[in-house]
């Protein structure tokens, strides 16, 4: 997928009903009170008019409020109901081949796919393990001549589960990866863990688990406020809070977020740190892309419920696979693409 930044688009209220002169409501009250008191044998057939135009009108301001709270209780049954999984995350890397040697050899990813784009001076390959339709996957971008990246401070790591550790930790050090945490439980857990880096510097976490439909299973990213962004993803994305975990003694919170079990579907985790409330971002992490049965309806969720929709919901010119893409409120990308476009995008 192209990471192209594209401008909001802002949409305004309509207010045909007001009248032009005067601001929102208090014509139509005034005049509603003053007409009220008069006898009908004294009203003219334009006051009669008037009024009844001030009454339609304030009726609609009255039940405002009403047919909002019905709009969002409609649009947070229909998120919950919308048929949502994580579908790839995308970021870029310097060097797709050592990108791909490193992922396939040391980390037991298959290439799915790879396509090169010269028009646009940009290659991408896909690699996982399972097929794109059915698994979480991830999309790796490589723009011509761009060797190197700042990746930031406010992207964490991805989460592989294996079914032991240490083994795989021989094995990346065996073929020269780096290894920045030993194998070992996590702090506060039993969860034997350990951290490695890919070549551009890309954290993962390895994850001791027995089989799972879903080994590529994390991506972590650190946000300002957790509470907000917890009650963000729940309303706008349809994920639900499978669990949150304090560590005072450490000074984080972080909250696993998903689409289903963390054991059989891949989560967001959200980490917040005491008191950090904003992050360098860099440019080297892009987005999570996410299936939908209507990116219209979701657009419409995101902005209500407190996203920015950074391209509007459409057709991608040439594919026609439809998408729109918005940021969160700490600013992290995401990308809903339509379930049927992306399947026949995979044909």
């Amino acid at each position: 997928m192209r990471i192209i930044s594209m401008a909001s688009t802002t949409i305004r209220p309509s207010l045909g009903c007001f009248s032009p002169a005067s601001p929102r409501f208090p014509l139509a009250s005034r005049n509603l009170s003053r007409t009220t008191t008069l006898s009908f044998s004294h009203v003219t057939h334009s006051k009669l008019l008037t009024l009844r135009r001030s009454v339609r009108c304030l009726g609609v301001a009255e039940s405002g409020n009403t047919a909002q709270a019905a709009t969002e209780e409609d649009l947070l049954k229909w998120v919950k109901d919308d048929n949502r999984r994580m579908l790839h995350v995308v970021y870029r890397v310097g060097d797709m081949d050592r990108t791909i040697k490193f992922y396939t050899e040391c980390l037991g990813m298959k290439l799915l796919r790879k396509r090169d784009i010269p028009e646009e001076k940009y290659t991408n390959a896909f690699l996982g393990y399972g097929p794109e339709d059915s698994h979480f996957v991830i999309e790796l971008t490589y723009n011509y001549g761009v060797d190197k990246y700042d990746i930031g401070a406010g992207f964490g790591h991805f989460g592989i589960a294996v079914d032991d550790v240490a083994k795989t930790v021989e094995l990346i050090k065996a073929k020269g990866g780096k290894v920045t945490r030993e194998p070992g439980a996590v702090k506060g857990g039993k969860t034997v863990i350990a951290f490695i880096e890919d070549p551009d510097g890309y954290k993962f976490e390895l994850l001791e688990r027995g089989p799972t439909p879903e080994p590529l299973c994390q991506v972590m990213l650190r946000v300002g406020d957790l509470d907000r962004s917890i009650k963000f993803y729940e309303k706008a994305f349809g994920m639900e809070l499978l669990r949150t975990r304090d560590n005072p003694e450490y000074k984080y919170t972080i909250a696993m977020m998903g689409y289903g079990p963390e054991d059989k579907t891949a989560v967001l985790e959200l980490t917040y740190n005491y008191g950090v409330t904003e992050y360098d971002k860099g440019n080297a992490y892009a987005q999570i892309a996410i299936g939908t049965d209507d990116v219209y309806k979701t657009a419409e969720a995101v902005k209500l419920f407190g996203g920015k929709i950074t391209r509007e919901p459409g057709p991608l010119p040439g594919i026609n696979t439809k998408i729109t893409a918005c940021l969160d409120p700490d600013g992290w990308k995401s990308v809903f693409v339509d379930n049927v476009d992306f399947l026949k995008e995979l044909e």
